[in-house]
């Protein structure tokens, strides 16, 4: 059977000391880069969040990062850490941080997933300090009970969740570097910079007014909507929350709404643009999602929906979702929208944009090109969900004892 784990103490384990107080008014010395707490990310440091701050001998001799320290954010995101990888040659930190150091050889990588099992968990509300600001006190963190395996036990599961953290972040990357080339797509042949192969004919200017009319939408509260009704219902929020500009209406999942509520609501068909009319952020001014597909119960555009219909021989399907990714638009609609807390988009604001477009053999290839750099993105974030899935998984069999790894004497 297996034999339960000794316990012990973050401190009994781990040197905890908090960094350097920053003070503009006060610090002297010579410059040196320092790792705030809006550097250190759940299993990685953020180097484009590195700061620079004057640093005396005496601060350079104490806190200094050495390879395999272990950074804690000691407010904000509580316990969410990181390990030091000698990622500079040369780096400190700041005060909003804890830097573990183990006495005994504890394996700093089962402790940061440790740390991550019990943010998940919600074991560190029981040790914070609550003034105006929460914080993670040096002196409750070194008393927070620590599992301790034998050596060879930590290394094991070290390298099990270390591999799965590889995986996440090889992903991330991944998906960054995706988004990238996708952004830069946009960039190029929304606006013609870029010509794909076999088109060369000029593009010409049109008024978005001449050539659509709007589909009636029907205003409901979260409350008012359901699971168990027939009709799909778009929501403005829903539409803000996505990633993909497209919209398959009869698979995705949507709120459903009662017919009786939906008396003077217009159906939704293929090819219809569903914009947000509001936003509280820029960047959400013309966030709209192009419908794929309806299913034969129907789809109805909701509450702050602005539901445009365009004629196809103007605007090709697959090409309206792109459209909020064309510089000229989005910044026609940034200078026109009105509002102060709220920025509001109007049916006679898309109307009155005029945009210079490729015919709609074009815009289909362009489409085209970019549905599969969207397409690419999705699958690398199923992956992505997957392994952070099994990772869950993992630190609550291995962290909480109940699975033990084979070859580390962890049975009797």
């Amino acid at each position: 059977m297996t034999q339960p784990w000794p316990v012990s103490t973050v401190g009994e384990q781990f040197e905890v000391h908090l960094g350097k107080m920053l003070d503009s008014a006060k610090n002297v010395g010579f410059p040196k880069p320092y790792v705030g707490n809006r550097a250190v990310q759940w299993g990685w440091i953020d180097l484009s969040a590195v700061g620079v701050a004057p640093l005396t001998q005496s601060d350079i001799r104490r806190f200094r990062l050495r390879n395999g320290d272990l950074l804690v954010c000691e407010g904000g995101e509580i316990g969410r850490g990181a390990i030091w990888r000698d990622q500079l040659s040369e780096c400190y930190y700041q005060k909003a941080l804890h830097r573990l150091r183990p006495k005994n050889a504890y394996d700093v990588r089962l402790m940061l997933a440790l740390l991550e099992y019990w943010s998940t968990g919600g074991v560190f509300p029981n040790y914070v300090t609550q003034t105006s600001i929460a914080h993670l006190p040096r002196d409750k963190f070194i008393e927070m009970p620590l599992p301790l395996p034998s050596a060879a036990e930590q290394a094991r599961i070290g390298e099990v969740i270390q591999d799965v953290n590889d995986l996440i972040h090889a992903l991330r990357r991944m998906i960054a570097k995706k988004q990238a080339i996708r952004q830069g797509l946009r960039q190029q042949l929304l606006t013609g910079r870029t010509r794909l192969p076999g088109y060369s004919g000029s593009w010409r200017e049109v008024s978005l007014g001449r050539y659509v009319s709007y589909v009636n939408t029907v205003a409901l509260s979260r409350a008012q909507l359901d699971g168990e009704s027939p009709v799909r219902y778009v929501h403005y929020g829903d539409i803000h929350a996505r990633d993909s500009p497209m919209l398959d209406a009869a698979r995705e999942a949507l709120p459903r709404a009662s017919s009786t509520l939906l008396r003077n609501a217009g159906r939704l068909k293929v090819g219809d643009l569903v914009f947000a009319d509001v936003s509280e952020d820029p960047d959400g001014v013309g966030k709209s999602v192009e419908v794929t597909s309806v299913p034969d119960v129907g789809v109805v555009p909701g509450l702050h929906t602005i539901a445009a219909r365009f004629e196809k021989a103007v605007l090709a399907d697959g090409f309206k979702a792109y459209l909020q990714f064309i510089p000229s638009f989005r910044e026609t609609l940034h200078r026109l929208v009105v509002g102060t807390k709220v920025l509001a988009t109007t049916r006679s604001l898309i109307s009155s944009i005029t945009l210079t477009l490729p015919n709609v053999d074009e815009q289909r290839a362009i489409a085209s090109v970019l549905t599969d750099a969207d397409r690419e993105i999705a699958v690398l974030r199923i992956r992505l969900a997957k392994a952070r899935d099994v990772k869950q998984g993992m630190m609550q069999e291995l962290l909480a004892g109940r699975t033990r790894l084979p070859g580390t004497g962890s049975t009797a």
